[in-house]
């Protein structure tokens, strides 16, 4: 049973997905900000708009610094200074009354903790997890952070109805009690030695280039997911003059699926290689996406959700337990970092590109734009050389698996370090 093998995870990985969860949960401002900043400071909508992609080029900024801090201080002091960082950009905003960009600054300062908190806790994953273990735990990390996702903006809508302070300071208390949770119970740990001259021959100049080559093309599979989350609010409200409460049919739906599906499916997937699960998600995007392209209504839309989103759920679980499978400790946080980068760009550049795509041929082209990326994804890794996972043969759902030299050394020491 999945309980047992939660048990069986080190106590300062259920730590970090309770507090991965409440933090989720508690991102009420980010999902409002617009209507924030146009109905609570009086900017246009237009202002409002260019604020927010600017203060969003924090979170690749955050993605990009988490590695190194996680490598250089420690993955506990990454998640710390990551919930902080986002706590004090929020306080800034609910507080201080300046001119506008003073609005893009402090949001970009709250989204660095935003962008850095997710590699941080991929890489201490990583680190807490034995090979048959990772599958399971990134499964649960990224069902977790989908349950919060689905409650969150429920609860900040509530929240703001009553007071936008309210709406703050629910907020910054859920990444407080966060950071309180981790200070106390995810143990301090000591950055990873350097390697030795033998293993950096081994990995050459560009390091694990079949972990980076991986990490890189994953972006096809990211495109999609971004770009579905600019086009179909507009398809359905617009081109098929739709309630926009169909919107939120489609997230329960991905919601619904992740949650009910994640498990099972880390269950199945449990002994092909990573070549052959990221195939196979290509294949259920592209499946989904083709529903959407060549069938185009409301029902389409809806069907296609539980099929792309189990593609969505197989890239997920994947990727960060190939990065935790074959790259030496000392650069974990690097790349976990690398494929926060990633999901951080395509936030940035792919509804800009559709945008210019609508509005000059419809809407058409862009969902045929979408299904042509992990098409394209798919050939890329039938291309890409990828090696075996170390893990053995995954053990008996109820009997614990031994924790690794570095979860013992780490349990060793105690909460708070």
């Amino acid at each position: 049973m999945w309980w047992s093998r939660f048990q069986a995870l080190p106590l300062a990985l259920r730590v970090l997905f309770l507090a991965s969860f409440v933090n989720r949960a508690g991102m009420f401002v980010f999902p409002l900000l617009a209507v924030y900043l146009v109905r609570g400071e009086g900017l246009s909508a237009g202002e409002a708009g260019l604020l927010i992609s600017v203060g969003s080029t924090g979170l690749l900024v955050g993605s990009l610094l988490s590695g190194p801090l996680c490598d250089l201080r420690g993955r506990r002091t990454a998640l710390l200074a990551a919930l902080l960082l986002n706590a004090g950009g929020y306080l800034g905003l609910a507080v201080l009354d300046g001119p506008p960009w003073t609005y893009g600054a402090l949001l970009f300062v709250a989204l660095v903790g935003m962008g850095a908190f997710s590699p941080a806790s991929n890489t201490l994953v990583a680190d807490l997890t034995t090979p048959e273990q990772r599958p399971f735990a990134y499964t649960l990390s990224y069902v977790g952070n989908n349950l919060g996702m689905g409650v969150g903006p429920l609860l900040g809508g509530v929240a703001a109805a009553y007071s936008y302070e309210v709406m703050f300071a629910g907020n910054i208390l859920a990444g407080l009690v966060c950071a309180a949770m981790i200070a106390v119970w995810v143990p301090r740990d000591r950055p990873p030695r350097g390697e030795g001259p033998r293993e950096r021959r081994r990995t050459g100049p560009l390091g694990h280039h079949h972990v980076l080559l991986l990490v890189l093309v994953s972006f096809f599979y990211v495109v999609p997911l971004i770009g579905l989350e600019y086009a179909l609010p507009l398809a359905i409200t617009t081109e098929l003059d739709e309630s926009a409460g169909f919107v939120g049919a489609v997230y329960t739906i991905n919601s619904v699926v992740v949650v009910s599906l994640g498990l099972a499916m880390e269950k199945h997937i449990r002994g092909y290689g990573t070549k052959a699960l990221l195939l196979v998600a290509g294949l259920l995007w592209s499946m989904g996406l083709a529903v959407i392209a060549f069938g185009f209504s409301l029902w389409a839309i809806l069907l296609s959700t539980v099929v792309w989103t189990l593609g969505e759920i197989i890239v997920s679980v994947v990727v960060p337990t190939y990065i935790a499978d074959h790259v030496d400790q000392r650069r974990v946080g690097s790349f976990m970092a690398l494929n926060g980068f990633v999901l951080g760009l395509a936030r940035l550049v792919v509804p800009v590109g559709l945008g210019v795509v609508w509005t000059a041929q419809g809407h058409r082209p862009v969902f045929l734009i979408l299904l042509a990326a992990p098409l394209v994804g798919m050939a890329a890794f039938a291309a890409l050389r990828t090696r075996p996972s170390p893990a053995a043969a995954p053990p008996p759902e109820d009997t614990p698996a031994p924790p690794t030299g570095r979860t013992r050394q780490a349990d060793a020491r105690g909460p708070g370090g």
